[in-house]
């Protein structure tokens, strides 16, 4: 098979849309993202409209260059954005992505909206680019991340100790998942199994 080609895209979903970030997206987000709990584990806090506007613009440059894809997720029902999650680590040789730089405001976790998220993009990865691995990483002090990664099917590989520097000057150590292309076909049942059940 080719080399993968990440490219920017809309993912429709029964209870959420991921469209590529924009500033149209700013004005809900800086309300989404204004629990200060959700940045205790991800080294970023967009929360005022100014350093979310910075985000976002690097981000469209990211997008630009061709090296992180990220979503605002748009909850359907109300049309507003309550999130956002991407694509980076983008590696088209090796046919191999990560999923992450996920996050939620309050209102929209424990919803449903985090599994719908994963499953469009997990089915784009591997039904649409031709994934052979999609990795996932969090903070290995944040059990609430790494349940949720488990419960998607992901497996556990290991952690990376001090792998990145915290903004309050602590050490990260990650915990990496993964799912590969073999494994895809009974994650993906699972998934569709939660979201039936209406489980996040």
């Amino acid at each position: 098979m080719e080399s993968m080609v990440v490219e920017p895209v809309t993912l429709e979903g029964r209870r959420v849309r991921l469209e590529p970030i924009g500033h149209e997206h700013a004005d809900d987000l800086v309300v989404a993202a204004g629990d200060r709990a959700i940045w205790r584990y991800i080294p970023l806090d967009p929360s005022s409209t100014e350093s979310m506007r910075t985000w976002i613009d690097g981000s469209i440059a990211d997008r630009e260059a061709g090296t992180v894809l990220r979503f605002a997720i748009v909850d359907r029902a109300s049309g507003r954005a309550v999130g956002s999650t991407s694509l980076f680590d983008i590696r088209p040789k090796d046919r191999g992505i990560e999923i992450g730089w996920t996050w939620l405001g309050r209102d929209a976790q424990r919803t449903g909206i985090n599994t719908e998220c994963k499953h469009l993009l997990l089915r784009h990865c591997f039904e649409t680019l031709g994934a052979i691995r999609v990795q996932l990483k969090t903070h290995r002090l944040n059990f609430k991340s790494r349940r949720a990664i488990e419960r998607i099917g992901a497996q556990f590989e290991g952690i990376l100790r001090n792998h990145t520097i915290m903004p309050d000057g602590s050490y990260r150590d990650s915990a990496y998942y993964s799912i590969i292309e073999c494994e895809w076909p009974a994650v993906r049942r699972h998934l569709e199994l939660m979201m039936a059940g209406g489980e996040e």
